[in-house]
């Protein structure tokens, strides 16, 4: 067995080309006009519903990390993955259009080198940008209400992370299938519309057509990353999971404190999956 695995074609990494790939992958997105708009855009609109829900509080009586939270959470489903998707989708197929992704390969480095360094790159940027907006937000929270409910926004911060990690894995997934960065670009904008509106809405669709099952109904909902990101946060931020449905009540009273271990599998296995099919299909497809 050990003589047949010698002879297999397993790709060698190093460490050196990964770091010099995932480098200009991070100089460039962060040179990047469109990332840096979206940027701007999350640190603002974070910022500003922090300074709303601070006024709500002088109304109302009550405010903090956790209400914020729960602010965010829709701000963050739509732009966070737009932001991964497109950011992700420019990076091989960007490089085949331009042309120099031949250049890149006559370069001493492999294809898996190439696309895990670049994932490395724009993973690294997509996190600085999450760290930008919810620090800004943190720090306002911090000085006007102290740190009650912190908790709850460390966990909305930690599930943002592998929701852009995820997004990202599957933008590449769209590049490594692509030859053109602008049909890449459309691609991933299309699959964002099917995630954040068309999924809700045929949800909802089916199953008054076909009379799903509640169980039908939450495995629908694990396929769709973003369902899976938002229990995932509601489960942290509510006692129950009532205000998702009869899906987010089936889902506590069947897996209860096992709930939540399935959620964070379902998001690494949108990172896993897409960015393992990304490295099959481009370390096969030619670079022209």
């Amino acid at each position: 067995m050990s003589q047949i695995a010698a002879h297999l074609p397993l790709p060698s990494i190093g460490v050196w080309n990964l770091g010099v790939i995932a480098r200009k992958e991070l100089r460039d997105a962060l040179g990047s006009k469109w990332f840096l708009l979206y940027t701007i855009a999350f640190i603002a609109l974070s910022t500003l519903l922090s300074f709303v829900t601070l006024a709500g509080a002088g109304a109302y009586g009550f405010a903090g990390f956790g209400r914020t939270a729960a602010g965010l959470l829709n701000l963050i489903m739509l732009i966070v993955p737009l932001m991964a998707l497109t950011s992700g989708a420019g990076a091989i197929a960007g490089e085949r259009e331009r042309g120099t992704l031949v250049y890149l390969l006559a370069q001493p480095v492999s294809r898996s080198e190439i696309l895990i360094g670049k994932a490395i790159g724009l993973a690294l940027a997509l996190l600085a940008s999450l760290a930008l907006g919810f620090g800004f937000s943190a720090l306002l929270l911090a000085w006007k209400t102290g740190g009650a409910g912190a908790g709850a926004f460390v966990t909305l911060a930690g599930y943002t992370a592998l929701l852009a990690l995820a997004m990202l894995a599957v933008g590449l997934l769209i590049s490594s299938l692509t030859r053109r960065g602008s049909v890449a670009i459309g691609v991933a904008v299309f699959v964002w519309l099917v995630l954040v509106f068309v999924s809700d809405l045929g949800l909802m669709a089916g199953t008054i057509m076909f009379k799903l099952r509640v169980e039908e109904l939450f495995a629908l909902a694990l396929l769709n990353p973003l369902q899976a990101y938002k229990m995932g946060v509601m489960q942290h931020l509510s006692p129950t999971l009532d205000v998702l449905g009869p899906a987010g009540m089936y889902a506590s009273a069947t897996f209860g404190r096992w709930l939540g271990a399935l959620l964070l599998g379902a998001l690494i296995t949108w990172i896993v999956v897409p960015l393992a099919l990304s490295l099959i299909i481009f370390s096969r497809r030619s670079p022209l």
